[in-house]
């Protein structure tokens, strides 16, 4: 792999890079009846990253098995994964692809891409911190780095809800997106 320096940054060189799911997290939370968080995660996901000479056009793109959604409660991943929310037998994967670079503040980067949930694609933001690059125990070279978004599922065509007799609804409209992730140099 090897790293270069950049712009202050230690940063790897230019080529793929494939997302280590084993040392990866995909997780979101909601809220839940307006006074609660739930946190959940994806365990089927892959992904690469092309770091290009110029980091600044760079690009990555991940595919995510909409069926892995897991909250730790059987019931309500049923109901997740169901024509509520994410039709998964309809609908099998979720996609993001970047589209552009927006600015960097040190080591942390803003960057557009399209995001496509039950075949419908919008544009989302994510912010970047980069985490570094290490050298494994097996002497193989890594680096990290942590995403988060926002969206609303409503745009997604996720509007299934429950009015709550106290007032607001079952589940928050905004998904909060949290990654962390390890990649390595492509096979």
């Amino acid at each position: 792999m090897g790293t270069r320096a950049w712009e202050g940054l230690t940063i790897p060189t230019a080529g793929t890079y494939t997302i280590d799911a084993v040392h990866s997290n995909i997780g979101f939370v909601v809220k839940h009846m307006m006074v609660s968080k739930v946190r959940g995660s994806f365990t089927k996901f892959s992904g690469s990253i092309t770091i290009a000479e110029n980091p600044t056009e760079s690009t990555a793109e991940v595919t995510i098995a909409s069926d892995s959604i897991d909250t730790g409660v059987a019931d309500r991943d049923g109901h997740l994964r169901g024509d509520d929310f994410l039709a998964t037998e309809k609908y099998p994967e979720l996609k993001f692809r970047t589209t552009r670079f927006i600015g960097r503040s040190g080591g942390e980067f803003t960057v557009a891409g399209d995001l496509t949930i039950r075949e419908v694609t919008k544009e989302v933001q994510l912010t970047v911190e980069y985490g570094g690059t290490g050298t494994n125990p097996w002497g193989q070279e890594v680096w990290g780095f942590s995403l988060t978004t926002e969206f609303d599922r409503e745009d997604f065509g996720l509007t299934w809800n429950q009015a709550l007799e106290t007032g607001g609804v079952l589940v928050s409209k905004k998904v909060k997106v949290e990654i962390e992730a390890e990649a390595q140099p492509a096979a």
